[in-house]
């Protein structure tokens, strides 16, 4: 099956495929629940959440969202744009649809006049930080809550 993803927005049509997204046992503590996501999403000002679902053919592979020039002190001194969130279905990991997340956000962010991409993650030996560094994130010094902070300079 070639490789063909695509962004979609989630719709009522396609949330009970979003919901069912899961990723591999042991990796649970690295991402919140996609509902969860959604609910964010839905309280936040409009345009600063950008959820969208990876499709491949008729399969819901991923969840993702990203954060659209979010107030990142919450005091209107720094804003910037990222990604929030990345869940890959277990039986979907290792494919190249985490590169596709990232490389997707980044096209949104360009397209909007960005030039850098943050992303924060859990910290420890099942979580995501190698993928991250692997596609050229830097670590930043700083924190978000515990999580590291990465940026990408597009």
């Amino acid at each position: 099956m070639p490789f063909a993803p695509r962004l979609e927005e989630v719709t009522t049509a396609n949330l009970a495929a979003a919901l069912r997204i899961r990723v591999r046992p042991g990796q649970e503590q690295n991402v919140e629940p996609v509902a969860e996501s959604l609910a964010e999403a839905y309280v936040h000002p409009a345009g600063v959440a950008w959820p969208r679902l990876i499709v491949d053919g008729d399969r819901t592979v991923a969840f993702l969202m990203a954060f659209l020039d979010i107030d990142w002190r919450a005091d209107g001194t720094l804003f910037r744009s990222g990604l929030w969130r990345l869940t890959v279905d277990a039986a979907e990991q290792g494919r190249g649809y985490g590169r596709f997340a990232v490389e997707a956000v980044a096209a949104e962010i360009r397209r909007r006049g960005g030039r850098e991409m943050y992303v924060t993650w859990h910290a420890g030996p099942d979580g995501p930080e190698e993928f991250y560094l692997r596609l050229g994130f830097r670590r930043t010094g700083e924190t978000s809550g515990d999580q590291p902070v990465g940026v990408l300079v597009l």
